[in-house]
């Protein structure tokens, strides 16, 4: 009976140290699982934001161009030839420090992705610099066609804006419902 009772107490004994080491690594897992979770979420949280930031600024840049390009309003205003002439000169001047902005800002989108976001942000950079050298024949010749040439030029840019934004608001839209 004592060799029994000694049986039963090793196999108590046992299973206490079975059980136990099941529940520690168990515990470990959760908590190996909990940390690579909020690791992940933290990443994906500072992803978010710093894409965030880097929409921001590239509609900030090409909020600055479009500053410029409304312009063509007080050009149509005004009735002089040398008036025109004047503040087109000063749009095309102000025009290329824009674009030195939103090239800067598009490579920065380029780093953070995703690649449907970067390849719009480079499209609202490339139609900006269409629209440039058109903005710079109209100083010599603001007849009809060139006219028609430039809003063109300036409709297609805003169509590349607008679809960039839809694209990075989808984009940050995915990460948080992810996050």
């Amino acid at each position: 009976m004592a060799n029994s009772g000694l049986w039963v107490g090793i196999l108590t004994a046992l299973t206490a140290l079975g059980a136990s080491y099941i529940t520690a690594r168990a515990t470990s897992r959760a908590a190996l699982v909990q940390a690579r979770t909020t690791t992940m979420a933290e990443a994906l949280r500072e992803q978010r934001d710093r894409r965030r930031s880097t929409y921001r600024e590239m509609m900030s840049c090409a909020h600055a161009f479009s500053e410029v390009t409304w312009q063509i309003d007080d050009v149509d205003a005004t009735r002089d030839r040398e008036g025109k002439e004047r503040i087109l000169t000063q749009m095309y001047e102000r025009i290329g420090p824009t674009i030195g902005n939103m090239n800067r800002a598009t490579h920065e989108v380029r780093l953070d992705g995703p690649a449907e976001v970067s390849a719009a942000a480079e499209q609202v950079r490339q139609t900006a610099r269409r629209v440039q050298p058109l903005l710079k024949a109209l100083i010599s010749d603001d007849g009809p066609e060139r006219r028609h040439e430039y809003d063109a030029a300036y409709r297609d840019f805003r169509q590349a804006f607008v679809t960039f934004v839809g694209l990075a608001r989808q984009a940050l839209e995915v990460e948080d419902q992810e996050g």
